[in-house]
């Protein structure tokens, strides 16, 4: 694993064999996404795409409060200029994020707002507490929300709440992101991670392999479907684990045959 030992924005919460869990870490601004966590996302970014993990990300408390993130860092936003914005800066990162090649989750609690939001919608999985407050709140700072969230919101909850929400600023908690999908389970801050971690050993209960390969053919368009499927299957048809899961699962059926029969004399 690479020595992330020198972090500042970020913070290694847990790592185990098939999963890293990541904690934003600026409480002194609410966790607001600065040049420093996306440099240091992207280091994580690399990291995986080398060797592929389950990521959570999760926020920190403040002041005894949960908070994801409050958005991008307004200090530095105050003083970005077009070539800054043509730069993409954080619509690269959530990018990247959103194409690591297992599953990332998001655990939201308190503040997931403007960037904090765009960075929660790039995961493939959000959990949230009934504190959460979600939304797009850039127009009202003269801007728009331009990491992702003129797109991905949209797929994620219709049109028209979309709109409500990058249009008028609407914020949503915990209950209605859970009501409209935008998360899919709520729970208490206190079982947050653990929800997490229990998302997590779900996924890897799977074939990785599998799950990998069906992440990226999941995000392909829709005009090279069936042939991606068809080739992306050939793929894992060839695969050690295929063989060996089926044949455990048929070892357990016969197992439960014989006793059935066992059991009727």
């Amino acid at each position: 694993m690479t020595d992330f030992a020198d972090f500042v924005a970020l913070t290694i919460a847990d790592e185990r064999e098939d999963r890293i869990h990541i904690q934003l870490n600026r409480p002194e601004v609410r966790n607001a996404i600065d040049q420093q966590m996306v440099d240091e996302l992207h280091a994580v970014c690399a990291e995986l795409e080398r060797n592929p993990k389950i990521l959570i990300l999760s926020g920190t408390e403040v002041k005894g409060k949960g908070i994801f993130a409050s958005g991008a860092d307004i200090a530095q936003l105050r003083e970005r200029r077009r070539d800054d914005a043509l730069a993409g800066i954080n619509s690269t990162i959530f990018d990247r994020i959103a194409k690591l090649p297992l599953p990332v989750i998001a655990a939201l609690d308190g503040f997931a707002l403007g960037g904090g939001a765009e960075l929660a919608y790039a995961a493939d999985f959000r959990i949230g507490t009934a504190e959460l407050k979600m939304g797009q709140p850039e127009t009202g700072l003269g801007i728009m929300a331009a990491a992702g969230a003129t797109w991905r919101l949209k797929e994620l909850v219709g049109e028209p709440l979309a709109k409500e929400i990058l249009l008028a600023g609407k914020i949503l908690d915990g209950q209605e992101c859970l009501k409209v999908g935008l998360i899919t389970e709520l729970v208490s801050a206190d079982k947050l991670i653990d929800a997490a971690h229990a998302l997590a050993d779900k996924i890897g209960e799977q074939d990785l392999l599998a799950v990998r390969i069906t992440k990226a053919v999941f995000h392909t368009p829709r005009e090279v479907h069936p042939l991606v499927d068809t080739l992306a299957q050939g793929m894992l048809f060839e695969s050690e684990a295929k063989f060996d899961r089926m044949q455990a699962f048929l070892d357990k059926r016969e197992a439960r045959r014989k006793a059935r029969e066992d059991q009727s004399k």
